[in-house]
C-alpha cells in the first residue's frame, strides 16, 4: 500500500481534486469544501496535494505551508471505504518528508476539536497538543519538534 501525492497548484488540478472528492468531503467538518474556498487557501499560500491510492483514486487532500520555520499542515479525512488501511500514517510521513525538504524546525498540524481519531494518530507520531485554538476554538493545534 503506497500512496502517491500530486501537487494541485493550477486551476485545472485544483478542480480535479475538488470534483473527484466532492462527495466524500463536502460535509467534512474540518473544511468548507467548496471550490472557491480551496482556491482561496491556495492563494493564501497553502500548497494543495491530491492523495491517490494504487488505483489512482483520490482518497484525501492535504494542505501545507512553511511559516516562520514551521510546516503548517492540515488534511481532509479519508474517504470512508479507505479508513483503517494505514493511509493516514503515510500522510503523516509525507508531511515529515516535506518538513525536512523545506528545512522546517517543527510541524504544526490542525484538526477539529472533536476529531479524536486524529488525536490518536497525532499522538502516535509524536505530536503534542498545544493550548492554541483557531476558528473560535473549533480547531486544535498539534506540534512536533523535528530533530
Amino acid at each position: 500500500m503506497t500512496l502517491n501525492f500530486f501537487s494541485a497548484d493550477k486551476p485545472k488540478e485544483i478542480k480535479k481534486v475538488y470534483e473527484y472528492t466532492i462527495d466524500a468531503f463536502s460535509d467534512t467538518p474540518d473544511f468548507n469544501w467548496n471550490l472557491e474556498e480551496i482556491k482561496r487557501e491556495v492563494k493564501d499560500g497553502w500548497s494543495l496535494y491530491g492523495v491517490g491510492n494504487e488505483e489512482d483514486e483520490i482518497v484525501a487532500a492535504v494542505f501545507f505551508r512553511l511559516e516562520d520555520g514551521a510546516l503548517l499542515t492540515k488534511n481532509t479525512g479519508l474517504k470512508i471505504n479507505h479508513q483503517g488501511a494505514g493511509y493516514n500514517h503515510e500522510i503523516k510521513e509525507f508531511f515529515e518528508s516535506k518538513a525536512k525538504e523545506l528545512k522546517a524546525k517543527f510541524i504544526k498540524h490542525y484538526c477539529r476539536i472533536d476529531n479524536f481519531r486524529m488525536y490518536s494518530l497525532n499522538e502516535s507520531h509524536g505530536y503534542k497538543k498545544t493550548p492554541d485554538k483557531l476558528d473560535d476554538g473549533q480547531i486544535v493545534e498539534w506540534v512536533k519538534v523535528l530533530r
